[in-house]
C-alpha cells in the first residue's frame, strides 16, 4: 500500500511553512537597543505590556547604559558629619534630613573616615549611653569612581549588601554619593517614603516660618499674587517653567536654584518634568 501523494504534498508544505517562520522569527530579532525598545514598545501597542511595565522596562535599559556620575548626589548637597562632632551637634542634622546613612568626614571633605548608620545610634540612646566616639560605630566606606556602570553597581549593592557608595573623581576627591535608592528610582521611578514632603491639593502650602512646600505646576500669576512677587511670566506660564530655564537642565532632587529673594530646593521630579519644590524665603 502506497501513501496518498495528495497528504504528503500537504504535508512538506506544513513543513516548509513552519521552517519558513522559524526563519523570518531569528531573522527578525533585534541587532540594537533601539530595535530592541521599538519591538517592547510595539508589544505595549498591542496590550502585551501595560504602560507601567514599559516603563520599567525602558528604565532598566536605560540604567545599563548610565554612569555613577550621572545619578549620584552632588558634593555640595551631601549631608556629612565630622568625625569631632558631639551627638548635641549631628543629631539635629540627622533628623532634619530624614536619611538612614550618613558619611563621616576628617579635616576635609576627601578625608572619609567611614558610614554612619542612624539605626546604630538607635541603640546607644537605648541603652542610655552618650559618652561614645564616631570612630567606633561607623562603618567603612565603599568608594567607587564616577565612570562605575550603574548596572554593575547596582548587582554589586546586592550582592555586598551595602546601599551608599561614595564617588570620587579622577583625582581621588569626593564628587558625590550615590545610593541604591538612586538607582532603583530611575528604574520604577520615584520611590517616596514617610519622610518625603506631601502636599495636599493647594498648589502652595505654608510649612515655617519661611518655608513653604509649591507645586511646580503652580502658576506664575498665582506665585507672585501670594507672595507679593515679580517674577515674570513672558515666557513661562508655571514655576516649573520658570525654574527649568533657571537650572538650564533637569534638575534632580535637592537641588538648589535662588532666583531674587526666593531659594527653590527640588523635592521631586522624574525623567520629564519638575513636580514639587520647597521655597525658602531669603530674606525672612
Amino acid at each position: 500500500m502506497t501513501d496518498d501523494p495528495t497528504s504528503s504534498s500537504v504535508q512538506r508544505h506544513q513543513d516548509k511553512s513552519w521552517l519558513h517562520k522559524l526563519v523570518q522569527a531569528f531573522s527578525a530579532e533585534p541587532k540594537s537597543r533601539d530595535e530592541l525598545l521599538e519591538v517592547i514598545k510595539e508589544a505595549a501597542n498591542n496590550k502585551l505590556l501595560d504602560q507601567e511595565a514599559l516603563n520599567i522596562i525602558e528604565g532598566a535599559l536605560d540604567v545599563s547604559s548610565r554612569q555613577a556620575r550621572e545619578l549620584m548626589i552632588p558634593r555640595t548637597q551631601i549631608v556629612a558629619i565630622r568625625i569631632d562632632e558631639t551627638p548635641k551637634e549631628f543629631l539635629p542634622k540627622i533628623i532634619e534630613s530624614g536619611h538612614s546613612r550618613f558619611p563621616v568626614i576628617g579635616e576635609s571633605f576627601d578625608d572619609i573616615k567611614g558610614i554612619l548608620l542612624a539605626k546604630d545610634l538607635l541603640r546607644l540612646m537605648l541603652e542610655g549611653t552618650t559618652d561614645f566616639k564616631l570612630e567606633d560605630i561607623i562603618r567603612t566606606a565603599n568608594v567607587v569612581p564616577e565612570s562605575k556602570r550603574v548596572n554593575v553597581l547596582l548587582r554589586e549593592f546586592r550582592e555586598k549588601r551595602y546601599h551608599m557608595a561614595l564617588v570620587i573623581d579622577e583625582y581621588g576627591g569626593i564628587s558625590g554619593l550615590i545610593t541604591i535608592e538612586d538607582i532603583l528610582e530611575e528604574i520604577v521611578g520615584e520611590i517616596e517614603d514617610e519622610t518625603d514632603e506631601e502636599v495636599s491639593d493647594e498648589t502652595i502650602k505654608k510649612v515655617g516660618d519661611a518655608d513653604y512646600i509649591i507645586k511646580a505646576l503652580t502658576p506664575i500669576e498665582d506665585f507672585n499674587d501670594y507672595f507679593k512677587a515679580g517674577l515674570s511670566d513672558e515666557d513661562f506660564d508655571t514655576i516649573g517653567g520658570i525654574l527649568m530655564q533657571e537650572f538650564g537642565h533637569l534638575p534632580k532632587r535637592n537641588e538648589v536654584a535662588t532666583i531674587d529673594n526666593y531659594q527653590f530646593r527640588v523635592l521631586y521630579a522624574d525623567n520629564r518634568q519638575i513636580h514639587l519644590v520647597r521655597l525658602t524665603l531669603m530674606d525672612a
